[in-house]
C-alpha cells in the first residue's frame, strides 16, 4: 500500500530555516512562534545543519547555577546556532521511497529529515509527524 509513495508528497515545502550566526534565543523563539521543533540551518543557499529544540535545550542554562540572571541572559546571548547545531545529518531527496526515509529515520533515531536536491539546496523536510499523518489519512480513504 505504502511501497510507491513518495516523500515529495508528504514533505513539508516551506520549511522555516536559521542561519548559522543566528543567537539560539532567536532560534528558540522561532520554534515556539511557528510550533515546530526543529530547524534546518542553510548557509549560502546550502544545508549546513540542523538544530533542534532539544539542542536548545541542552545549550540552556541550569537553575542550579550561582549566576545571576543578567549574567545567564548575557551568556546565553552569545551562544549561536552554529555552535550547538547538528552537522553530521542525514538527509533525503524528493523522489526518495516514504518507507525508506521512514526507516533512515528509524535507524539513526532521528525524528525528521531534510529533504534535498543533488547540489544540497534544501527543498523540504519530512518529519515523523508527516508519516503519521499519511498513515491516519490512508486509513480514512480505505
Amino acid at each position: 500500500m505504502f511501497e510507491n509513495i513518495l516523500v515529495k508528497e508528504w514533505m513539508t515545502a516551506d520549511v522555516i530555516t536559521a542561519h548559522p550566526d543566528m543567537p539560539i534565543s532567536d532560534a528558540h523563539q522561532i520554534m515556539k512562534k511557528n510550533a515546530i521543533r526543529r530547524l534546518p540551518v542553510e548557509k549560502d543557499g546550502k544545508l549546513v545543519g540542523i538544530i533542534t529544540i532539544g539542542d536548545v535545550r541542552e545549550a540552556s542554562p541550569s537553575d542550579a547555577t550561582t549566576l545571576s540572571i543578567w549574567e545567564l541572559n548575557y551568556l546565553w546571548a552569545q551562544l549561536t546556532v552554529e555552535k550547538i547545531m547538528s552537522q553530521d545529518l542525514y538527509t533525503v531527496t524528493a523522489d526518495t521511497l516514504i518507507l525508506d526515509a521512514a526507516e533512515l529515520m528509524l535507524e539513526h533515531k532521528v525524528s525528521g529529515l531534510p529533504v534535498v536536491e543533488a547540489n544540497g539546496k534544501l527543498v523540504g523536510i519530512i518529519t515523523e509527524s508527516d508519516i503519521f499523518r499519511m498513515l491516519v489519512r490512508s486509513r480514512i480513504t480505505t
